[in-house]
């Protein structure tokens, strides 16, 4: 019967020989399967195939075949079926093939199109023939069906016992399986100290990268403890990196939650129709299993859900106030504007890039300069910073003794971790030193390399307590008794402490996000004021005022501008300057007059410089005109040639001189208000 289904055309072509094994752990240890998948090529060889002819396809050892995988060696055989280069595939079964029924389907399809035929342990089929097709289809469905069957009895039996939770994975660092099985503290005090620091550390710094810059610019290390392999049980340390950080902080485990099912399996298909993952992390609301209380915590489920929180707050992608950064702007990620609703950015301008401005996201995203506000950030700092002042009282040193005290704790939390560390390393000597001395004088080779071994742990010892010295004469300096009562003194002098110059603008951006919520920006183009909505972080809110840095023109008494005015008939901005300051005329700021003060005061009163070819003229100018009924320049010459308005030039060449009386200015008045067809400016 094998044989009738074997014909000539078939042993002319290629004898494929697919071999794959679903992990790696079973290609180590299933050795058996895999020698008799090999071994299908004997088989192949006793139906007729010459040795030349048979190929054996080996590149998807240890590769799933549940169609979410990327097959290479499946890719080839498929190609080659498509080719018609097969003659017959070789499996040990058609799970061996795939176990999706796409594609075992798909491969079946072209194995019948191209008059392949299939064999495994039970027999040949003709994919030409439908009894053998309804065959094989049927194993396909029940091989996929039988996965499913596998996978649901494993995740059920995991998740039942995750429910009482008693499911064991690896368990972070700073916990370990007691001798009953129950999650407990790490006996080693030092991997203890290490992750309490890091939430320190965080709760003073507020963000995770200022973990790993305390523990860099404090020399520590943190622990990581081997689990299977050589090496199991077996600490190490080393440098701390922000994504451990983060995994600490996000790990509900640290606040003695047992949980299962945090993470998600994505799955989405490529144009290519190919399975792809990506993890998700759930929210906590979705978590299948969540048993608070389980075992020792290291932070309360408070602070635990306030972490989470602020590190939301620190992502910059999205509408939140993000951490405290460097920079001048004080209200960074607290600014939103009053139009649009949303975060304004911080743009860094002027000679330098020096001057902080807060900008509307709609100046950028949609191009829009109508919609959006751009207001220099000095004058709205200040207003914030006079209210924030005014409302924390020097009565109130409790803030004071409370910052003093986490200073201290940081202090001593490092100490700490340094004579833990020397501790250690203390121990390993004296353990080597034992070592050495238990040993017997003849055995020449074992005292040898002891006395290396003790001398290299008391290199490392000496080492540790020379860097230990280097860090204690540049740590934080720790206050005394007498130090606390001029620090508590200090709160009657806020102001001052605020002003000084080595509080840096981080840590005022700090005092400010401890009070305040956000500031809403209300400013509109032309006009002085700016109002914003001050929202406390208790959610009272107040409004606060403040004015624009307007030009010198909108400071100046109006007798100044007068003059100037008539001044700029016959003298130029220079000639102005010179005349002002010889009278002895002063700005409001008690300055001299400058080419660029005139000029100020020019461009904000709508004055025109002096022009030789305006000499003589007892009228305004076209742009005089225009400035005074709000309607552009082409407007005043349409006027001018439609004789509407009185103009003439007092020289060839020269200006227009446009002479306009009560009556003319109340006419063109009353035009522009009515008429649709002058765009106004």
């Amino acid at each position: 019967m094998i044989q009738s289904k074997i014909r000539p055309e078939h042993l002319s072509r290629l004898a494929i020989v697919y071999i794959r094994q679903s992990t790696l752990t079973q290609v180590r240890f299933n050795r058996e399967s895999t020698e008799r998948q090999y071994a299908l090529a004997e088989k192949a060889l006793s139906l007729g195939w010459p040795q030349e002819k048979i190929q054996v396809i080996d590149e998807d050892l240890g590769i799933s075949g549940s169609g979410r995988s990327q097959r290479e060696g499946f890719k080839t055989l498929v190609a080659k079926v498509s080719f018609g280069e097969v003659g017959a595939i070789f499996g040990l079964e058609v799970s061996r093939l795939a176990r999706s029924s796409a594609d075992i389907s798909r491969l079946l399809e072209l194995c019948g199109l191209f008059d392949t035929i299939v064999a495994d342990g039970d027999g040949v089929y003709d994919l030409t023939d439908f009894n053998d097709r309804l065959i094989l289809g049927f194993k396909g469905t029940m091989s996929e069906a039988e996965l499913h069957f596998l996978r649901s009895r494993m995740l059920g039996g995991k998740k039942n016992k995750a429910q009482k939770g008693e499911l064991r994975t690896t368990p972070p660092v700073g916990y370990v399986y007691d001798t009953d099985k129950q999650i407990a503290f790490d006996p080693d005090e030092s991997v203890q100290t290490a992750v309490r620091n890091v939430f320190n550390a965080f709760k003073a710094g507020g963000s995770a990268y200022s973990v790993v810059r305390y523990f860099a610019q404090n020399g520590l290390q943190f622990p990581k403890r081997a689990y299977g392999g050589a090496r199991a049980g077996k600490l190490s340390w080393g440098k701390l990196s922000y994504g451990r950080v983060l995994y600490i902080l996000y790990n509900p485990i640290y606040a003695g939650t047992y949980v299962y099912g945090r993470y998600q399996d994505r799955k989405a298909v490529t144009p290519d129709g190919i399975f792809i993952h990506h993890i998700k992390r759930l929210p906590k609301e979705q978590w299948p299993v969540c048993i608070p209380d389980h075992h020792p915590p290291y932070i309360s489920q408070e602070i635990y859900e306030a972490n989470i929180r602020r590190l939301h707050t620190n992502q910059t992608n999205t509408e939140v106030s993000g951490v405290a950064r460097e920079g001048n702007a004080l209200l960074q990620g607290l600014a939103i504007c009053g139009q649009c609703g949303r975060r304004m950015y911080v743009r860094y301008t002027g000679n330098g890039g020096i001057v902080p401005r807060y900008e509307c996201r709609c100046l950028w995203d949609y191009g829009d300069a109508t919609k959006g506000i751009s207001v220099r950030a000095k004058e709205i700092d200040a207003a914030v910073v006079q209210r924030l002042l005014s409302a924390m009282q020097p009565s109130n040193l409790e803030l004071a003794i409370q910052v003093m005290d986490k200073l201290l704790e940081r202090n001593d939390a490092v100490d700490k971790s340094w004579k833990l560390a020397l501790e250690n390393a203390e121990y390993e000597a004296a353990r080597a030193e034992r070592q050495y001395q238990q040993v017997e004088p003849e055995n020449r080779l074992v005292a040898r390399s002891l006395e290396t071994q003790w001398n290299e742990k008391l290199s490392a010892l000496e080492q540790l307590s020379g860097e230990y010295k280097e860090h204690k004469a540049k740590r934080e300096w720790i206050p005394t008794e007498s130090d606390k009562a001029e620090i508590l003194a200090l709160a009657d002098s806020l102001p001052d402490v605020w002003g000084d110059p080595n509080t840096t603008a981080k840590d005022r951006k700090r005092i400010v996000r401890v009070l305040i919520e956000d500031v809403t920006i209300f400013a509109q183009p032309r006009q002085p004021e700016i109002r914003l909505g001050l929202r406390w972080r208790n959610n009272c809110c107040e409004e606060l005022h403040a004015v624009k840095p307007m030009f010198d023109s909108m400071k100046h008494t109006p007798q100044v501008v007068e003059q100037v005015r008539e001044l700029a008939a016959t003298m130029t901005d220079t000639q102005i300057a010179a005349h002002l300051n010889d009278s002895g005329q002063k700005t409001p700021k008690g300055r001299i007059f400058t080419i660029g003060s005139i000029y100020r005061i020019r461009r904000g009163h709508n004055i025109l410089p002096f022009s030789p070819e305006r000499k003589g003229c007892k009228g305004l100018a076209v742009k005089e005109v225009a400035a005074k009924f709000g309607v552009g320049t082409a407007t005043v010459y349409y006027w001018i040639y439609k004789h509407i308005v009185n103009a003439q030039k007092i020289t060839p060449g020269g200006s227009w001189d446009i002479i306009l009386d009560a009556k003319k200015c109340s006419e063109l008045d009353e035009w522009v208000r009515k008429s649709n067809h002058f765009a106004k400016q």
